[in-house]
Order: C-alpha cells, then structure tokens, then sequence
C-alpha cells in the first residue's frame, strides 16, 4: 500500500525513535581484558558499565534503539559492589515513595535540565518515588566523576541521588554519563555511558529511568516504551479516528493513518514494532497489519462476515480474533505465516476479545453463553473452554498481564464502570478503578501499570493509568481526546 507522506510516525527523518544503522559491529570488554564480539542489527546508544566504583576499566555493550540487544555480558564473573542499602518493595501493601534528588544533568545545555525533568516526572507516575524539589538542594556542584557531598543530601533526607554531565562529541552524537548513588551508605550503585544522536535524548532520559527503577525495586522498568492508540476528533456525528503513537509519558504524538476510515482496537505485537487494528469503511470492516519501522501496512484478507477485536501471539506469528456472521460471533486465530485460518469457538452467542497468555498455551476471551458478559479461558487450540468470572455485573475487555499473573478487564455494574484484575483462574478479584466510564485496559511491559482511557458525561475520552496496587492513578500525559490504548514492550 502506497504511504502517505503524512505518516510522520513511519518517516525515519521526522521520527527520531527510528535508526538508520545497521550492520554494526562492536566489542565487549571486562576489566580483565577478556574481548566478546558479536554483530548487532542496529546500533544506535553505546553503554559504559564500570564493574564498581573506583575500578580502572569497565564493561562495554551496546544496545540498539529498536533491535537486537547485541550481547550477552558475563556479569557475575566480574566482582560484585556492596549490597545496597536501599531497595523499595514493591509487593509491599503500602509502598512509602522513596525520596530521590535529580539535579539537572551539567554540561550541554539544554539537554541536561530536560533529561533530568524527564527522569523525575517518569519515576514521580510509578508512584515508587518521591523527587525532591530542586530548589532545596544546597550542593549546587555536583560532579559526576567525583562522590557527591552525602552529608548534603542527607540534610534534605534524599536517600537515593541521581546525577550526571551531558556533552556534544565532534561528530555530533550526544553523550551522557549518569551515577545513581545511595546517600546513606554513601555507594554508587549504577554508573552508565549513553551515547546517541542529540534528538533522542527524551529516549535517553527514559533508558536512565529504567536503570534506576530496575536497580532499586528489582524489576524492569517500563519507561522506554510507546504506547498506540485511537486520536478522536470532531463531533460525535462526524468523529473521525486516527491511528496514532505516542511515548508512554504523552511526547512525541504521531499519526499513523490519515483519518479516511475509521480505527478500533490497534494492538502491539509483542516481538516487533508491528501493530494489528480494525479499520471500518463503508462496505464493512478490515483487518491490518501496521510495521511502525517501514510504514508498510497490509490486510489479513476477505472475510465472511464482520471482523474485529485482533490481537497478537506472543510470538507474533499468530492473531486471534472475531467474526461475525449472520448474528453469530465466534473467535478465529490465523497463522500469519501460511494465512491458514482456525475456528476456535462454536458456541451460539458472542464470543470475543481474545487475548493470550504470555507462553501462548491459552487464550482468556469474553462471551455472554451463560446470558451475560462474562470472562472465559480456553486452551489455544480451543479446548478446555471455561469460564472464570462469577461475580456481580458484566465483564468485557480482558486482557493477560505479560507476568501471567493476573487477567485485567472491564466491569460494569448498572451505570459506572471499573478497571479490574483478577488471577488466571478466577480468584483474588480487585477492583482498581471506578467512573462513568472506564473501558479498555492494556498492560505496561512489566506488568505493574495499567492504562486505559476514561470519559465522563457529555465529555471526550481521556487516557489514563493505574497501577495493579490501585493507589497511584492518574491521567496520562497526552492532552487530546484518545481511546483503545495498547502499550508496547520494551524498546531494545
């Protein structure tokens, strides 16, 4: 299909999340000497990782923008740093935000203060931190190749700082060294090199920001990611419905289609930057396969009958989804490989929005068989059908958090709605939020945060995001009217 030049999105000059190199080879160093090599698809942020404070040498990796991670590091041979005194709980009931201090990055302005705006606004919406305000820190010359003033930082009871120096190479390419530093033990934890064209360095502060989550909760973080989405315009009689992607924090906001056909329900593939979505004309409905990188867009075929609600494998080679046809709906899966298409369900009723377990053996779906809206699973074959939710209302929308840990849905009972988890059989249902319309949850890639959009009477939907403890909600960054978001893993 022939791409609009308004794709933006799809453009590798107008869209820095893309890179333009490949075939890059690079060398892996420990402070022993010992040499790795291996051949990366794309290169695009160079990575220092000393061993520990104060060691001569280091560890050299890379990772690519949005490929192949391109080594595998042995890190446990290398002499392990002093446990750190700081750590954050995050099975905990109540999590109390850790105070952290992120001073601007120093060097080449104004890059340095914009990282550090993006770190701390990232780690501030997980509801794990507490940045400190600036204008409260006495020590005023932090050096990231010299140990802080501890005694400074401790005065304002920050327990973990951030900090570190942006500068510009003679070629151009952005470099950025950061520390992350526990003030009370007086250790640094994490001390990292990022290298990459000035124009991604929002990409940068989102890499840090994992970093430190990781390093102090003992999870991946979920920072560098984007999320794909339905940008809604216009009157309700003439709404228009536009593709569109975005950062996971609401920057960087692209169109992906031009607005001539109406889109529902874009879902990322789990493997690749390749998005599913339902695209509904005048003469009915279609299903499209997106590629973010080339802006290359295909269709799934003809079918008979209404098609809708596609979703992803997790290995991407598969998408299961609705059709329609004279009055019944059952759900299908297609191998997107041979195009060879299965018939999943039987039943006489509407049986729809499919979506995987993580290992791809199950499927959790939405039928209203026993009369009502209600959550099933099944056995990816379609075998094994049983349903898991018996509690009071309607339940639409399920989805399998990428841990497998929990099932998120949507839940109406009379007139609010509720974003909702419950585990993979059933038991253990929470509700997590409550409005006049909450619809449509999708996991972040560490299955902590939800996001889902929200409209009230007589108003636009909105984006918004809780996490899987229900105390941290909050509207997504994104000003614009959205709907059917779908985050995406983690950028490599």
């Amino acid at each position: 299909m022939q791409r609009s030049p308004m794709v933006a999105a799809a453009d590798r000059h107008n869209n820095p999340l893309i890179p333009a190199n490949a075939g890059t080879q690079i060398v892996v160093r420990d402070s022993w000497g010992r040499f790795r090599r291996t051949i990366c698809e794309r290169l695009s942020f160079a990575i220092w990782v000393p061993a520990f404070a104060g060691m001569s040498g280091g560890l050299w990796k890379a990772v690519g923008l949005a490929s192949v991670v391109c080594a595998l590091l042995a890190a446990f041979s290398l002499a392990a740093p002093a446990r750190a005194d700081i750590t954050i709980d995050v099975n905990q009931a109540a999590v109390q935000p850790l105070p952290i201090a992120v001073p601007g990055f120093s060097g080449a302005a104004p890059y340095g203060d914009d990282i550090a705006k993006v770190i701390s606004a990232n780690l501030q919406r997980s509801g794990l931190f507490k940045p400190l305000d600036q204008a409260t820190f006495t020590d005023k010359t932090v050096d990231v190749n010299q140990p802080p003033q501890f005694q400074a930082w401790k005065q304002i009871n920050a327990q973990a700082l951030i900090n570190g120096q942006v500068s510009v190479d003679p070629d151009g390419r952005l470099r950025v060294d950061f520390r992350l530093w526990d003030v009370f033990s007086q250790q640094q934890l994490i001390g990292l090199q990022f290298t990459s064209t000035p124009d991604n360095w929002r990409r940068v502060a989102h890499k840090i920001s994992d970093q430190v989550y990781e390093r102090l909760t003992g999870e991946k973080g979920y920072f560098d990611s984007r999320v794909v989405f339905v940008a809604e315009s216009g009157s309700r009689s003439k709404r228009l419905r536009r593709l569109a992607i975005m950062d996971q924090d609401g920057a960087n906001p692209s169109y992906l289609t031009e607005g001539a056909t109406q889109v529902f329900t874009p879902r990322f593939s789990a493997t690749s930057q390749e998005i599913t979505y339902m695209s509904l004309r005048d003469d009915g409905a279609s299903l499209y396969l997106f590629n973010i990188e080339t802006g290359r867009q295909e269709t799934l075929g003809k079918f008979k009958g209404m098609v809708f609600a596609p979703r992803f494998s997790p290995d991407g080679n598969k998408v299961a989804f609705s059709i329609e046809d004279r009055g019944n709906t059952d759900i299908y899966m297609m191998d997107l490989r041979s195009r060879a298409l299965k018939r999943l369900t039987t039943d006489p009723s509407i049986d729809t929005s499919p979506a995987f377990s993580p290992d791809g053996s199950q499927l959790v779906f939405n039928s209203d068989r026993g009369g009502s809206p209600q959550i099933y699973v099944m056995n990816a074959d379609g075998s094994g059908q049983h349903r898991i939710s018996f509690g009071e209302g309607r339940y639409t929308t399920p989805v399998w958090s990428p841990r497998g840990d929990l099932i998120a849905f949507t839940k109406q009972t009379g007139g609010t709605f509720h974003i909702g988890v419950m585990r993979p059989d059933g038991s253990g249902e929470r509700i997590l939020t409550t409005s006049y319309l909450d619809e449509g949850p999708t996991w972040a890639p560490n299955g902590r945060v939800l996001m889902f959009f929200r409209e009230s009477s007589g108003s636009s939907p909105r984006l918004w995001t809780v996490d899987v403890s229900g105390r941290v909600e909050q509207a997504e960054p994104y000003p614009g009217s959205a709907s059917d978001p779908a985050w995406s893993p983690l950028l490599n």
